[in-house]
């Protein structure tokens, strides 16, 4: 057989591979666990890092300002640097809606050696602190939340015992690119890190959903949040290691009722999303990046390829690797409600992934560095990431 054959069934034994041995990440059934109302509601503080986003606040503040829930509940909004009157619109926002008790306030400007999001986390940590809450919401500006949503996390983990229970909001799908882009992403993710795996005992699989997690107070002090992951870029992930290698049990899955309104009608609002941190998820290790350009075209690329090009042989095996490639994204199509003639153009946008992914190490080298909301920080290399 030539050597074409062997790259195309290496393919398709990667997605048989992918399809049963890789924590089932393509089930979209991984939603809050079973839960019951405790019998005394804890407490809550609702922590919120907005940075440049009264564009979105008017979508997504009023949905926790009218959370139903049983216990003490605050909401700290942190105004991070904002230029377009973010904290003055969240004040207008809770005196026009009512609701949970909203204070806003500032960090001031972040030292070097914290990126992101993750010094406004600090101070709205802080001052939630101050109230003594048994946990935390840590939720973005962009994610509405069902009225609900506070109560059915706090239950799953009271219920489940989870130090940290974290949903994956759905992402926003209306523009074309939107479509192309969001359900891969989600998908993409869920294949790094299946669900399944993240709450199972005695696994290292960690992950959480930055827009919306709930952690208890007492396990983020043992794994010193946010201080341990201050410098890392994905600090979703970072913040999951961080409280599993404490000792913490954690919970990710698929929300229901929690949307991000953030809007990416274009092309180049995705790129930019994705080659922020798709670098650092390789930890800028070159022979990672290599790895991963040499997998995503084993596995996404070579399958339409062989089917079209190939020899009967090779198209048989090319042909059922894309049936299969097909088959475990269309349950994603159908969690984003998209149409599923998408399911097949999955090679299309893994190829997009692929030069975003090179994109991101091209920045990274040209020495820019990661970028957040108009802030660019030092490349990771003169300050190392943890977890």
């Amino acid at each position: 057989m030539s050597a074409f054959v062997w790259i195309a069934v290496a393919s398709l034994a990667a997605w048989l591979w992918l399809l049963l041995c890789q924590g089932f990440f393509w089930r979209t059934d991984v939603r809050l666990p079973d839960r019951r109302e405790p019998r005394a509601w804890p407490s809550v503080g609702v922590v919120v890092p907005a940075r440049d986003e009264a564009a979105v606040l008017p979508d997504s503040l009023p949905s926790l300002l009218a959370q139903d829930y049983p216990g003490r509940a605050e909401i700290f909004l942190v105004d991070d640097g904002s230029s377009d009157g973010t904290g003055l619109l969240a004040r207008e926002l809770a005196d026009r809606h009512g609701g949970l008790p909203l204070t806003v306030d500032s960090p001031g400007e972040p030292p070097a050696a914290w990126t992101g999001k993750l010094w406004a986390v600090r101070h709205g940590i802080g001052l939630a602190r101050a109230r003594e809450p048994r946990y935390l919401l840590l939720t973005d500006a962009d994610i509405a939340h069902a009225p609900d949503s506070l109560r059915q996390l706090v239950a799953a983990a009271e219920t489940g015992g989870f130090d940290a229970v974290s949903q994956m909001a759905r992402l926003r799908v209306h523009s074309p690119w939107e479509r192309m882009i969001v359900p891969a992403f989600v998908y993409f993710f869920a294949q790094l890190y299946p669900f399944r795996r993240i709450a199972a005992p005695g696994t290292r699989t960690a992950a959480a959903a930055g827009g919306c997690v709930l952690l208890r107070t007492d396990a983020a002090e043992r794994a010193r949040i946010p201080e341990a992951i201050r410098h890392a870029v994905i600090d979703d992930v970072a913040l999951a290691r961080a409280v599993k290698g404490s000792g913490g049990r954690i919970w990710l899955g698929l929300a229901d009722a929690v949307d991000s309104v953030r809007p990416y009608p274009r092309l180049h609002d995705l790129w930019r999303m994705v080659s922020r941190s798709a670098y650092a998820q390789l930890r800028h290790n070159p022979l990672l990046l290599v790895g991963t350009v040499a997998g995503l075209a084993l596995v996404y690329l070579v399958p339409p390829v062989a089917l079209v090009a190939g020899d009967t042989a090779t198209a048989t095996a090319g042909g059922l690797a894309w049936l299969v490639m097909t088959g475990t994204y269309v349950p994603m199509l159908r969690y984003y409600r998209q149409p599923l003639w998408l399911a097949p153009l999955l090679p299309v946008t893994a190829f997009l992934y692929l030069l975003m992914t090179v994109d991101s190490a091209v920045q990274h080298y040209r020495g820019r560095g990661a970028a957040w909301k108009g802030r660019t920080y030092a490349r990771p290399d003169a300050v190392p990431e943890e977890g």
